[in-house]
């Protein structure tokens, strides 16, 4: 799926088809027989200096005019999520302010930045995976020695933010707009299809947006 087609805001009806579809497997394709996830790779030098220029660059600020009605909508629903960290009303609308900011900053959907950090912390800022990836958008810490920060802090919501949504725009850009193999990427699965299918269903049942 690609994000100019994400882009276009299905109706209801057409978001059930979608999200039918994904569950299904029928959008993305299949692991080859015999094929195997891919490896971590080497981070590429575009995406580094990316992720340098972005973490030395002043924190994003979002239009809060704009975003109000938007930040009102997610809180309910991060709400109904009842994150640990975030129980406060004004908690959960600052770290909203904040993803909404890094988010357009990056040029990606806020609702599927959402759904991201749904899928991969529970919206835990200290979480920590197995293979020791960090924080909301669950970052791993060798992107800090990669572009010479190793101060930076990942269980920081605004660095982990920064971090997690440039690596995923340089992801998207580079599988020019195709949302499953971007996704497939960040998560370090190219070739599987169930990282970006928890993503997708995430976003089209909890984060979507009609506009």
């Amino acid at each position: 799926m690609r994000s100019s087609d994400l882009h276009q805001r299905p109706t209801r009806g057409t978001r059930r088809v979608l999200l039918a579809l994904l569950t299904a497997g029928v959008l993305v394709s299949a692991l080859p027989a015999g094929a195997e996830p891919a490896r971590q790779e080497t981070p590429s030098p575009a995406l580094l200096r990316s992720l340098a220029s972005a973490m030395s660059a002043p924190e994003a600020v979002g239009d809060t005019f704009d975003a109000q009605v938007w930040l009102l909508d997610m809180q309910s629903r991060l709400a109904r999520r009842q994150p640990r960290a975030f129980a406060s009303r004004d908690a959960r609308l600052d770290l909203l302010a904040r993803i909404h900011a890094e988010a357009a900053r990056a040029g990606l959907p806020p609702e599927l930045v959402l759904a991201l950090i749904d899928v991969e912390s529970r919206f835990q800022p200290g979480a920590v995976s197995s293979a020791g990836a960090q924080g909301l958008m669950q970052v791993m810490p060798f992107w800090k020695a990669e572009i010479g920060r190793p101060q930076d802090d990942l269980h920081d919501t605004a660095t982990n933010l920064r971090y997690g949504c440039t690596i995923l725009a340089h992801y998207l850009a580079r599988e020019h707009g195709d949302w499953t193999r971007a996704l497939a990427r960040y998560n370090g699965s190219l070739g599987l299809t169930v990282y970006p299918e928890q993503v997708m269903t995430a976003w089209f049942s909890r984060w979507w947006v009609e506009r």
